[in-house]
């Protein structure tokens, strides 16, 4: 691997887009507090919304390094979460070409041409199963975790803890594992389709 590669690497650049209410700017903090305090890396995290905060657009852009991060903006997500059909339409163009694409699969609907690959999780839905549909952004970070290699669970996990209101630490944590389960089972599902491919060819 080259100097060049492995400089690359060492930076991931992410968007989290959705809807005002559905805790974007929040689940940016988590992973920008996971990645600064958990694993000992740079992290800088720019808001912005739409012209209505709650209803209206939003979206955090992460931005995590293991060196110093000089522009804080990102255009070209190595990451692209989305939690609204609007997130969607409006960023999908712009991740990178081997970029990494999450969707709620209950709020957003990918483009029939879409030729990419993506991982989809019911964030809202497993919410609404739980009691709260406001913890759906802490489903999806947990499912984020499990399918990136952005930051690990246990620095995800304690960041979710320090994040959230008092009183909710335990409601969070189950809707982080759920998400975190999810992400793991639907790697293991890949795998095993992978294999079953591979088997077949040869």
């Amino acid at each position: 691997m080259t100097d060049a590669q492995n400089h690359k690497q060492a930076k991931k650049e992410i968007i989290i887009t959705g809807f005002g209410g559905q805790g974007i700017i929040l689940a940016g903090i988590i992973l920008g507090k996971a990645a600064a305090i958990g694993e000992h890396m740079e992290s800088t995290l720019v808001q912005s919304y739409g012209p209505e905060s709650r209803g209206g657009s939003c979206n955090a852009q992460v931005v995590i390094s293991h060196e110093m991060i000089h522009y804080p903006y990102v255009s070209h997500p190595d990451i692209l979460v989305c939690m609204s059909q609007s997130g969607y339409d409006k960023l999908i163009q712009q991740i990178k070409e081997n970029g990494t694409l999450i969707i709620d699969q209950d709020l957003v609907r990918p483009a029939r041409e879409l030729k990419r690959d993506f991982f989809s999780i019911p964030a809202t839905g497993m919410a609404e199963e739980l009691g709260r549909v406001m913890i759906a952004n802490i489903i999806m970070i947990g499912f984020l975790t499990a399918v990136t290699d952005v930051i690990s669970m246990d620095a995800a996990q304690k960041s979710v803890l320090e994040s959230v209101p008092k009183g909710t630490e335990k409601l969070n944590t189950t809707a982080f594992k759920k998400g975190h389960d999810y992400g793991l089972a639907t790697l293991k599902g890949r795998q095993k389709k992978a294999a079953g491919q591979a088997g077949a060819i040869s």
